[in-house]
């Protein structure tokens, strides 16, 4: 034994939190209106923060394996987020099977994809895995996020994310694992900004312009003028017509209409046509 779990144990005792701490972290949660999530990591803590009030449970990815431990927050009937690191797709599918099998609404099931390792290289993010576990469960999907930096959960929203998970410290040099992989809280607030933008850039499916595009229509598209002058009963070639803006003439998807038709009148260089000057 090098010592090594002893020395995690005396790391996890310097870090543990009272219940006294669960109340004040739980009371001043409320006051700001977030909701308060700790996750549990052996039957024990789930009856504890069963005690607390606690009525969304997160299943880290160490035990998406653990049967009793599934069981038990099955039979709870909570909201539950499942996260899904070195997992692969039938370890998921079983698990969502046991939390729905003890008792657990399927509707409440949320599922994060996730790689384990701190920090995650982005060749390993593996973004797709999402989607295929949102389309092979049917279950809303979200990401638990061990990169260094914003941009991939920014990515996973804009992918269709509905819940992102990101470490997050006061101080990146402080001692302890989990910090260098954490963001600051100024970053924390940059990743939020920045997926609240993307949120409203999703949009619907349905390619259309806007409001703002239409007014524009007119000014950036084309209609069909006249290249040079011409006298009534000339017959239009393709030499005779230039593309010009605005687009409140004839268009020039309708050149081949054009023609061969002949003109009405004299008309001058520039001129707009327009269905009037042909015969």
């Amino acid at each position: 034994n090098d010592g090594s779990d002893d020395s995690q144990f005396n790391m996890l005792k310097k870090l543990e939190l009272s219940i006294e701490n669960h109340h004040v972290l739980i009371d001043y949660c409320k006051h700001k209106n977030i909701q308060f999530l700790s996750t549990a990591f052996d039957l024990d803590s789930i009856d504890l923060l069963k005690s607390l009030g606690i009525n969304l449970f997160k299943i880290p990815s160490g035990e998406i394996t653990n049967l009793p431990y599934l069981q038990k927050i099955g039979k709870m009937n909570t909201q539950v987020i499942v996260s899904t690191g070195m997992c692969v797709m039938q370890d998921i599918e079983d698990a969502v099977n046991e939390l729905v099998k003890s008792g657990t609404n399927r509707e409440n099931i949320s599922v994060l994809h996730c790689t384990t390792d701190y920090p995650t290289a982005m060749k390993d993010v593996n973004l797709k895995a999402m989607l295929s576990i949102q389309s092979k469960l049917n279950v809303p999907v979200g990401y638990s996020d061990h990169t260094l930096g914003i941009e991939v959960p920014i990515a996973a929203v804009a992918m269709g994310a509905c819940i992102i998970e990101k470490h997050f410290t006061l101080d990146r040099s402080l001692p302890g694992p989990d910090h260098k992989a954490s963001l600051e809280p100024k970053e924390l607030a940059a990743m939020v900004k920045a997926i609240r933008n993307i949120e409203q850039a999703i949009g619907s499916e349905t390619k259309e312009p806007t409001e703002t595009e239409r007014q524009n229509i007119l000014i950036a598209r084309k209609s069909i003028h006249l290249s040079q002058s011409l006298e009534e009963g000339h017959v239009l070639t393709s030499a005779d017509l230039i593309m010009k803006r605005p687009g409140d003439g004839i268009s020039p998807m309708k050149m081949q209409e054009v023609l061969g038709k002949k003109i009405v009148s004299n008309l001058a260089q520039e001129h707009k046509l327009n269905w009037e000057d042909l015969e």
